[in-house]
């Protein structure tokens, strides 16, 4: 696991405490777009089951990981794809 992908980790799991956490570096798929940097670390798929996202809309949810990810952001990460579930989404799913 890569620099950014161990933050991306460490910080998610401080603010919203998941029961799953599972990222996904997918920089190397992005090869010749906008935001691919040499070395990867720049799209990741992340997909995160928590308690924090009970009462919030998809697009609040979204907002809740990329404000804990801001620095991130500012240092080079390009995109995530997202899945946010709460515990008992999950269940269905």
């Amino acid at each position: 696991m890569g620099a950014v992908a161990i933050a991306i980790d460490r910080k998610l799991r401080q603010r919203l405490t998941p029961l799953r956490l599972v990222i996904e570096d997918e920089s190397s798929r992005h090869l010749g777009h906008a935001g691919h940097r040499e070395g990867g670390e720049s799209h990741f798929r992340v997909e995160i089951v928590s308690s924090a996202f009970e009462g919030h809309s998809r697009v609040a949810r979204q907002r809740l990981v990329y404000q804990a990810l801001a620095d991130e952001f500012a240092a080079g990460l390009h995109a995530l794809a997202l899945t946010t579930l709460t515990p008992e989404e999950d269940k269905k799913s």
